[in-house]
């Protein structure tokens, strides 16, 4: 199956379904299923977006709080195959128009691709993965060591089961 990296907290978005439109500088010719991976390491500016209302709001649920008030990141799964998605399309971002909160989680600056994504399905328990640059092909056939999952529970549709 065809793979694609995400950081955090983006990944773990996609995978829930709160994140559609995953925005790239290139454009892919690929179509079909497509495994979700969360990056083990978080991009510097994580800590501004998660001040961001929009993201604060939905990532407060999913992994709490850090010492700083802002949404503990650390939390969310890493170097794991999150979720599996369709990847259905892929157009110029100037062509899109997306909601206030979909338009929060991306890059539609002009000259940017828009990857449609469906179906996104968090899987029971994430996969232990290594990720790679664009495009790559993941066997599910990996060893299942997993320190963190995604989980739905009672309290929140989005919460972390740590096991």
């Amino acid at each position: 199956m065809k793979a694609i990296t995400l950081t955090q907290p983006w990944a773990t978005l996609v995978a829930i379904g709160a994140k559609r439109i995953e925005t790239r500088s290139w454009r892919t010719h690929y179509r079909g299923p497509l495994a979700i991976h969360a990056a083990k390491a978080l991009p510097p500016e994580w800590r501004i977006s998660a001040w961001d209302r929009r993201f604060a709001e939905l990532l407060e649920s999913l992994c709490g709080l850090d010492q700083y008030g802002a949404p503990d990141l650390a939390q969310l799964p890493a170097g794991m195959v999150l979720a599996t998605a369709t990847l259905a399309q892929c157009t110029p971002t100037d062509t899109l128009h997306p909601s206030g909160q979909e338009h929060a989680f991306g890059d539609f600056t002009p000259g940017r691709w828009g990857w449609l994504l469906e179906n996104a399905q968090p899987l029971p328990t994430p996969i232990t993965a290594t990720g790679h640059l664009g495009l790559w092909n993941w066997s599910e056939a990996q060893p299942p060591h997993q320190p963190r999952a995604l989980s739905a529970a009672p309290s929140s549709p989005f919460a972390i089961r740590h096991s």
